[in-house]
């Protein structure tokens, strides 16, 4: 981590803060799930640096990027990372993205086809259409916001406990970052649940080589086996990949099961 370097750039109309490993290897864009950074993904970063230039961007309203009053439909965020991309030069960069993130990713993929390499999302917001109603989406977006402020009224320290009481499977390095992430998120990161795109809508047009990670929805992961089973079967180019005994925070609950699935898809060029 002492030799990652930290920059801005300007993608979108807007600054973005990232972290990237550097290195003469293919370029690797991670991007974040509501109210984390870039250095969230800290743990796996340390691992991939081996065979990739990691970049580890903020999304907007979080970290250091711009929190603008508007803008966090997936679309702004994938265009986000679409001008990201573009003014850092990067040839088929891999991405990977975690829950609003992986939206961001697919929503990338599906609209900027010639971008992407390849991509990986860990448990995107994808439900049956059925059990998610408008309502459903807003209440989230309620919620979301109700909770951002709890976190902004607790100190970094306080932060932690809480996050080791909530998830003490987590490796301890998982922390410090989480709980900055809190501190510095906008209330308007919220804004992107009520406008998701269904994703029936975005599975067919994705044409890259893609891993879908899933794990149980019993220990909260999003996505079910059925949507799972209907991803794969509306796009040949999308694997399954499920990892067990995890639930929405895969790589954080079961690392060394997600590195291993993650990489070797990475590495299969």
């Amino acid at each position: 981590m002492s030799n990652w370097s930290s920059n801005t750039i300007k993608a979108n109309g807007i600054q973005l803060h990232y972290h990237r490993a550097g290195g003469a290897k293919p370029p690797l864009v991670l991007a974040h799930g509501i109210t984390d950074t870039g250095l969230c993904w800290i743990r796996a970063a340390q691992v991939l640096q081996d065979d990739f230039d990691v970049i580890m961007v903020d999304a907007r309203g979080h970290g250091h990027s711009d929190k603008p009053e508007t803008g966090y439909s997936p679309t702004d965020h994938a265009a986000d990372l679409a001008g990201l991309i573009e003014a850092l030069g990067l040839e088929k960069p891999a991405l990977m993205g975690h829950s609003m993130g992986a939206g961001s990713v697919a929503t990338l993929a599906a609209g900027y086809p010639d971008l992407p390499g390849r991509i990986v999302l860990e448990d995107p917001p994808w439900r049956l259409a059925a059990n998610e109603t408008e309502q459903d989406r807003r209440a989230g977006r309620d919620s979301w916001r109700q909770q951002i402020a709890d976190y902004k009224s607790k100190s970094r320290q306080e932060l932690i406990d809480f996050g080791k009481q909530r998830s003490p499977a987590w490796d301890d390095i998982e922390f410090g970052p989480w709980s900055e992430a809190k501190q510095l998120v906008s209330p308007n990161v919220v804004e992107f649940i009520p406008h998701r795109r269904p994703w029936q809508e975005i599975v067919p047009n994705i044409i890259c080589p893609t891993l879908l990670v899933t794990a149980d929805a019993e220990l909260g992961a999003i996505v079910t086996s059925e949507v799972a089973q209907s991803v794969a079967q509306l796009n040949p180019n999308i694997r399954v990949a499920h990892i067990p005994g995890a639930g929405h925070n895969i790589r954080r609950e079961q690392f060394a099961g997600f590195l291993e699935a993650v990489t070797a898809f990475l590495l299969d060029q």
